[in-house]
């Protein structure tokens, strides 16, 4: 029993040597007697067993334990050996560190000391000195400010040498030189100087500029300017004509060169009078244009004058009511003046390197003449609706006009902007509204309102519109000319709206109209108001092809205008940016089934027309007719008479009355309710003889379809059930037959194997031509024949 105690001595040892070596009990692997029993009792169970035999090996393995332990020993050794030297030499360098840092401490205080000391000492030096930079940079300012105004005075003394000796051209560069220096002070705070400059310059470019204005004023007097009338060629000089060239020539270039100073105190008056602003300044455009340059400026001058005297004050001329006075006036001096701007003018701008145009500079010039009448007048007349329509119009006409035969650019504003301020724009939607709703009344009541213009002229009148639709159409249309040219899109998109509404308005007053006339649906009038609606739908329509129309839904999806995508979900939104769908589909979806309301009506009250004249017909005896061979030739059925000649009037009159593609939906109507009818109510309801089958087979296909042939080339292809039902009751008596053995054979597989798949009678019927009726209902029309064998 020596091996237990040996084992003990080993784990204590272990034990001891973990403790030894680390000094932390609880991190080693330690027992207590009881778990140190109980291992030891498994160690022994596992090692030894219960052999007796083999206690023999118990020396080898105590002797195994031994030199396991040597070795466990061993490393502990190693380890605890070689920790201890790397500890002292961490805690040395740490030491070393921090004495180096105590060191550098140290020398930081006495540093800091040291500067503290010299900045104390250096601070009246540095006091001092800032007060000498002070001074010298006040010196400095102040002979920056003397040469400033030394050279303003020289560049005034310069200017008024040179005009003392009519050097024009050094002059004019003196005063380009104040501007450049003008505009360098712009930024600086010295106010009295920046005053005293421009004082200085706007006097000698006022100077200046009086004398060039006034030797061009003489030229332009001499060359007939301003051009009143008409030019002729007795108005052209004909002695000193190349020396006033020349003359124009320089003063032209000469107030050219004057145009940066120009305009720097233009700007600076602008300013200066912003507070100040009339209401007449609402005529200036939203993008502002560069200034004139400054010969049109003075040879607008006589014409300003002109239209001042004329269309201001208490002139006769000067009346509201007549605004095409003023706008034809400018627009006949603009004629007038085109040839003498581009043939005197323009040639002299390009080679002074002016890059405009002299005859649209002109045009702008008396353009601002004609914005600021406009916009004055259109103000006064807000509550006068015949005026301000009348305003209106001619300043559309006026647009047109300076557009398209003046050549006026489309990037340059004309008039059509003043149009668009919130006060006159809503005053132009309610006036558009009130007459045009004023219209409507009135075209609804004329005499001829529901009769069309082209009924004698057969190529022109295929939709057959009334006169009441096709008027409400054009005044549509002139709606979409007034505001096609506005410049913007939100206020295009509003009249668009507005004619959605009044489109929405007529359609209410047609089928107001329409149950008025529902009574009678064959009436003239009531085929009238479908023609309309009709008419509506095609040039509605075709109106949401056109590309304005695309455009302003683009712009209508892109604005996310409420008037006209209220009520629409994503998917209809996203139809319309993609194009798919138009801003009218919500008015065509009510006006066709308006359409389709009315044409239902016209054809039920037709169909009820037949069938009380084909009353006789459905109570033939079919039964008891002779057969074919029994009859010497075959003739329309006396009872179908009345039938057929209705179904004629009929078409004939639908013909006459609806529009083509009206009329196309109606006979194919017509045809099949009247296919339903003679299917239903005479065969069905009816047994057949040979002859009987035969008779109706020669009424149907030898005069009812021919009735429709006229519209169509295969008029039976419309009569499917009556042309097959005629099929099958005028079989020979062997393919009847074999026909309703194969179609009862066929139900009864049918009926024991619901699984088969495509039943042959099918076949055998396309074999005789049968597509529509079903084999069930074939087999019907089989029983209602009566010439069977042994019947």
């Amino acid at each position: 029993m020596a091996a237990p105690t040996a084992l003990v001595q080993i784990m204590n040892t272990r034990t001891d040597n973990c403790l030894n070596a680390t000094g932390q009990r609880g991190k080693c692997f330690l027992v207590d007697s009881g778990e140190l029993q109980d291992y030891l009792v498994d160690f022994l169970e596992n090692e030894v067993g219960s052999d007796l035999k083999s206690l023999r090996n118990v020396g080898d393995l105590l002797d195994k334990l031994r030199e396991e332990n040597n070795v466990l020993e061993e490393q502990v050794l190693t380890v605890s050996s070689s920790v201890p030297p790397k500890v002292f030499a961490a805690l040395s360098a740490a030491e070393e560190a921090r004495c180096s840092l105590e060191d550098l401490l140290q020398r930081e205080r006495l540093i800091s000391n040291m500067l503290h000391q010299h900045l104390q000492g250096a601070q009246p030096w540095m006091d001092n000195l800032g007060q000498t930079l002070n001074q010298v940079d006040t010196i400095e300012r102040h002979m920056k400010y003397l040469r400033c105004l030394q050279h303003i005075e020289e560049l005034s003394a310069a200017v008024q040498q040179c005009l003392m000796t009519s050097s024009v051209w050094e002059a004019i560069r003196a005063v380009d030189s104040m501007a450049m220096l003008d505009a360098g002070l712009n930024q600086s705070g010295c106010s009295h100087l920046q005053n005293f400059l421009r004082e200085t310059l706007h006097f000698w470019h006022k100077i200046i500029k009086d004398r060039l204005a006034s030797d061009f004023e003489k030229v332009l007097t001499q060359l007939h300017w301003p051009i009143i009338s008409p030019p002729t060629q007795s108005l052209t000089p004909t002695t000193n004509c190349q020396e006033l060239n020349s003359q124009l020539e320089l003063l032209v270039t000469q107030l050219l060169a004057l145009q940066t100073s120009d305009n720097l105190l233009s700007q600076r008056a602008l300013a200066s009078s912003v507070p100040s602003v009339q209401p007449a300044s609402s005529a200036t455009p939203p993008s502002q244009a560069p200034p004139l340059c400054l010969p049109i400026q003075i040879m607008l001058q006589p014409l300003s004058k002109r239209f001042r005297y004329h269309f201001y004050g208490n002139r006769q001329t000067n009346s509201l009511g007549k605004p095409e006075w003023y706008l034809t006036q400018v627009l006949m001096w603009m004629g007038n003046s085109s040839t003498f701007m581009e043939e005197k003018i323009q040639p002299i701008l390009e080679r002074a390197g002016a890059t405009i145009s002299a005859r649209v500079e002109l045009c702008r010039g008396l353009l601002s003449l004609v914005q600021e009448k406009v916009a004055s007048d259109a103000s006064r007349l807000l509550y006068d609706d015949m005026i301000f329509c009348h305003l209106v119009e001619e300043v559309l006409q006026f647009e047109k006009e300076l557009r398209s035969n003046q050549l006026y650019p489309a990037v340059l504003p004309g008039l059509l902007h003043l149009l668009l301020e919130d006060a006159i724009l809503q005053k132009w939607l309610t006036v558009e509204k009130k007459m045009a709703v004023e219209k409507m009344d009135a075209m609804l009541s004329a005499e001829g309102a529901w009769s069309s213009q082209y009924k004698d002229i057969s190529d022109m009148d295929e939709l057959k519109a009334p006169d009441c639709a096709e008027t409400f159409m054009t005044l549509l249309q002139v709606i979409t000319e007034r505001y096609r040219t506005l410049p913007c899109p939100s206020a295009q998109l509003k009249f668009l709206g507005l004619q959605r509404e009044l489109v929405d308005d007529f359609r209410i007053r047609l089928t107001q109209v329409m149950k008025e006339e529902s009574r009678c649906p064959l009436g003239a009038r009531y085929c009238a108001i479908l023609n309309a609606v009709n008419y509506i739908c095609t040039i509605l329509g075709d109106w949401g092809d056109n590309v304005f129309f695309l455009q302003l839904q683009q712009a209508a999806v892109s604005l996310g205008e409420e008037g006209l995508l209220g009520g629409l979900g994503i998917m209809e939104v996203g139809r319309l940016a993609s194009l798919e769908g138009s801003l009218f589909e919500g008015l065509l979806a009510l006006l066709d089934r308006l359409k389709g309301d009315m044409m239902g009506r016209l054809l039920e009250w037709t169909i009820r027309e037949i069938t009380e004249k084909a009353r006789p017909y459905c109570q033939d005896r079919w039964l008891s007719l002779p057969s074919q061979h029994d009859q010497s030739t075959m003739t329309l059925s006396s009872s179908a008479c009345p039938m057929m000649l209705c179904v004629r009037d009929r078409l004939l009159n639908l013909h006459q009355v609806l529009s083509l593609s009206l009329f196309q939906l109606a006979w194919q109507g017509l045809a099949e309710r009247l296919d339903n009818f003679l299917y239903q109510d005479v065969i069905l309801s009816n047994h057949f003889s040979d002859g009987g089958a035969a008779q109706l087979q020669f009424d149907m296909t030898r005069n009812l379809f021919p009735l429709f042939g006229h519209y169509c080339k295969r008029p039976e292809n419309f009569f499917k059930h009556v042309k097959e039902a005629c099929i099958i009751l005028c079989l020979n008596v062997g393919s009847a037959i074999l026909l309703r053995n194969l179609l009862k054979e066929s139900e009864e597989e049918m009926r024991d194997w619901a699984g088969a798949e495509d039943p042959p009678p099918e076949s055998a019927l396309h074999e005789l031509g049968v597509y529509c009726l079903a084999p069930c209902d074939v087999l019907i029309l089989l029983n209602l024949r009566a010439s069977w064998p042994g019947q």
